[in-house]
């Protein structure tokens, strides 16, 4: 949730573009502060309690998300200011002609926190165990695409293994992936936290790994206080290109925003995700020269539950209605201080294969059309919708003011659904306890559109939690990823988003920026594409 960053879930309102993105304001260098820095100092970052014990592949929300990007290196990464494929743990990641075989080279010497080398067996028994369906974890869809999927994870019935015969390793550090079908953007993937490798110890004790684990990153685990804090420190023994220039962070949990905000302000605290939206007028004032403001590639929707009593089988032109009723314009203007941009489709901008006006008409406000569209289409099942969403972070003004919309335009009646915690309302979700609408905040986990569309839309995928499914859209998709290049592929692929106006997963409203603040502790505090520091660049000022 801030996709899974993993199929990540975002918290807040509001990876890596493979085109250019644009920064602006309050980047936070400090570069003109020359007050000693303490190369082992503590970086305070405003977090929350993750969903879920800190295993690669059952996180998919951005608390837990932060907390094992600082612990775990993929194979791959990505340039923040390009989108440009980089190796990490990998040397190469090489497809045959066919993109259906992949070989994956690994540097050699690369160490676990524990001092266990990290080999090629290392990341397949890693995939073998998350793929399987009697380890239950919830980004197991990710590996779908490797053969041998079906046999470790069936739709129904035990499994006929525990491992896939798409994975074999050739040696300590080389091994092959082979795919279903050929997808070319494949290696894009392989930087998402599901793909982690994993030391031995995990698999004697996966629940326990869960509370203490030991990964291959910049940063190892030193505490969990639990619904307080999570604190990490710098692994000097790290083989990767970006070693820590702290000596740790710390993950402080607070119940709202805007007990972090004020903890910002006055620097107890050395950043935020987001500025809560009560301040978004005032926090540039406030902050000064701390201030920062960018964009990422977020897109923020509300999404009906279709396993719910009222959106089984609904008319499509109730869920277009509803979008038609949102003055994206005036609630982005009014509650948002112009901070985002109305969303026109179900990708994010800044990625490659993203193309404005995908849901064409029906992300425009028209409050008579919209009251003729529900009308047409059979009117809401209780004349009444609910959107979910997590107390903990600002969204409470702009579900009222969406809300509002709604029921002056078409008389629906419209409430919010607060859940205390975004842990909370990720479990409601993932229990198929949704009454109605859920907000949905989607940051991508790879640069690619297909990220916004299969990884969220597909019908079984781990990211679609509103039991969406689209026989067109389906066959779209696998079309999308059979083609022979990565260029055809988005093209396809906008194909796909585009015949999502016939039957809708959800409801676009609006594109997110990033803003936030650094407190006069820290210097080089910025943020990437998915909307998370890059904790490794921070530099922690002596005290």
């Amino acid at each position: 949730m801030r996709g899974a960053k993993s199929a990540k879930w975002v918290a807040i309102a509001g990876v890596v573009a493979l085109t250019a993105t644009a920064c602006g304001g309050g980047d936070s260098d400090s570069g003109d502060d020359n007050r000693a820095v303490d190369k082992n100092g503590i970086f305070v970052y405003s977090g929350g309690e993750p969903q879920n014990p800190l295993q690669p592949a059952n996180t998919k929300e951005a608390y837990g998300s932060d907390v094992i990007r600082s612990l775990f290196s993929q194979l791959v990464g990505y340039k923040n200011d390009t989108g440009e494929l980089t190796y990490v743990n990998a040397e190469s990641v090489t497809p045959d002609k066919a993109n259906k075989v992949w070989t994956v080279k690994l540097k050699p010497g690369w160490k676990f926190h524990n001092g266990e080398t990290v080999t090629a067996k290392s990341y397949v028994d890693a995939w073998n165990w998350a793929a399987d369906v009697k380890n239950n974890q919830v980004n197991s869809s990710w590996f779908a695409d490797i053969a041998g999927y079906d046999d470790v994870h069936p739709a129904k019935g035990k499994p006929k293994g525990s491992k896939m015969s798409g994975l074999k390793v050739v040696d300590d550090n080389t091994f092959k992936i082979t795919l279903n079908t050929g997808i070319p953007y494949y290696a894009f993937k392989l930087g998402y936290d599901v793909f982690s490798p994993l030391p031995s110890g995990f698999f004697k004790d996966p629940k326990g790994f869960g509370e203490k684990p030991v990964g291959n990153g910049a940063y190892k685990f030193a505490s969990w206080d639990h619904k307080k804090s999570i604190k990490v420190t710098r692994f000097d023994g790290y083989q990767g290109p970006d070693k820590a220039k702290n000596g740790g962070v710390t993950f402080k949990n607070y119940a709202s925003p805007d007990g972090a905000y004020k903890d910002l302000v006055s620097n107890n605290v050395d950043s935020m995700p987001q500025i809560p939206d009560g301040e978004l007028a005032n926090y540039q004032s406030d902050l000064g020269d701390r201030a920062i403001n960018q964009d990422y590639a977020m897109i923020q929707t509300i999404n009906p539950a279709f396993y719910s009593k009222q959106w089984k089988n609904i008319d499509n032109k109730v869920i277009q209605g509803l979008s038609m009723a949102i003055d994206r314009d005036t609630i982005i203007k009014t509650v948002l201080s112009n901070t985002r941009e109305p969303a026109t489709g179900w990708v994010a901008k800044n990625v490659e294969g993203y193309k404005a006006g995908a849901c064409g008409e029906y992300c425009k406000f028209d409050a008579k059309k919209a009251k003729a569209l529900i009308k047409e289409g059979g009117g809401v099942p209780g004349n009444k919708i609910s959107i979910q969403y997590n107390a903990d972070q600002p969204h409470k003004g702009w579900v009222t003011a969406v809300c509002n919309s709604i029921t002056q335009s078409t008389g629906v009646k419209c409430v919010g659904d607060p859940k205390t915690d975004f842990q909370a309302d990720t479990q409601t979700r993932d229990a198929k306890k949704v009454k109605s609408f859920y907000r949905s905040g989607w940051v991508l986990d790879y640069p690619f559109n297909g990220n916004f569309l299969r990884d969220l839309y597909g019908t079984g995928v781990a990211g679609n939690q509103g039991g969406y499914s689209n026989k067109k859209f389906d066959q779209l998709t696998k079309q999308a990823d059979a083609a022979p290049t990565t260029e055809e592929s988005a093209k396809l692929y906008q194909q796909a988003e585009q015949s999502l106006q016939d039957k809708m997963p959800g409801i676009p409203l609006w594109y997110g920026k990033l803003q936030a603040g650094r407190s006069e502790n820290v210097k080089n505090v910025h943020f990437d594409q998915q909307g998370s520091p890059i904790f490794t660049d921070v530099e922690v000022f002596k005290k």
